[in-house]
């Protein structure tokens, strides 16, 4: 690996890790292009490191937020909410976890045998026309019973848990693409749906980077400590980028606009790694 490579897989672990476009799905793209071996054990490692810098980032930006779930922090502006007797916490975090660590922990094996190329290419195309119902579903403003992330329920965020273990089950759905479609059909806006699957993001990545990284930390050696410092800096700096913008575009991007990317995406795949 080039310190241009690792700079490069950073820049498109942080783009695309918290966007519904399938972060698996680019960085098989990439490596296959670039020439490498994206099966490699070291390939491998170097994904979880940048991995782990994207979620620093998600940390970061939703600071206050993780504050407040530990009682760390009062938020002065949850009391002049419409719905002043609801307040996301811990609980929603978990129920919207539980069922993904499960589904990961119990079918961990059997999930990496699903992995292939093809298994990507279809999940994009089926995830974008997912993601395009749900945009269609949840346009139905009387449909929509939590405007804010704060307003979610319970069934909700658990709801919202099981549209998650799609993309475990399914490699390249995204994780982002299924919570925030699945959000949307579960009743909350594109904002609160967009708010609950970055904040899970952060718990679920963490115990997925970590438990792979028991079995990859003998790879990170002197000789590849410094391209993983790069990529996984670069991925930091990308991904904290792009969610801030992200969630300041969220009435200008819909969810479709990522949706129609996907299938061009798909097509990208199809020419230059199927055939």
């Amino acid at each position: 690996m080039s310190l241009i490579v690792a700079i490069i897989l950073g820049i498109v672990e942080g783009l695309t890790e918290f966007i519904p476009v399938s972060s698996t799905g680019h960085m098989i793209l990439s490596a296959k292009l670039m020439g490498y071996n994206d099966q490699s054990p070291e390939m491998k490692t170097f994904e979880i490191i940048i991995q782990l810098g994207a979620i620093l980032a998600i940390a970061i930006v939703y600071r206050e937020r993780i504050l407040n779930l530990f009682g760390l922090k009062k938020d002065k502006q949850l009391f002049k909410t419409q719905v002043p007797t609801r307040k996301l916490n811990l609980v929603h975090v978990i129920l919207g976890c539980l069922p993904g660590l499960a589904v990961g922990f119990i079918f961990r094996h059997q999930i990496k045998e699903l992995f292939s190329t093809s298994t990507v290419l279809w999940a994009l195309v089926v995830g974008g026309v997912f993601m395009i119902f749900a945009e269609w579903f949840g346009n139905n403003k009387a449909r929509v019973t939590a405007k804010e992330i704060d307003h979610l329920s319970y069934g909700q965020a658990l709801l919202i848990g099981f549209y998650q273990c799609i993309s475990i089950l399914w490699p390249g759905f995204s994780r982002s693409g299924s919570t925030i479609a699945g959000g949307m059909l579960s009743g909350a806006s594109y904002k609160a749906a967009a708010d609950f699957s970055f904040l899970i993001a952060i718990p679920m990545m963490c115990a997925a980077s970590g438990y792979e990284l028991l079995d990859s930390y003998k790879y990170i050696t002197g000789s590849t400590l410094g391209y993983f410092i790069l990529g996984f800096i670069v991925s930091f700096v990308v991904a904290y980028i792009v969610v801030v913008a992200f969630l300041k575009l969220l009435q200008k991007i819909k969810l479709r606009h990522f949706a129609y990317y996907r299938f061009v995406l798909a097509a990208v795949f199809w020419i230059f790694i199927m055939r």
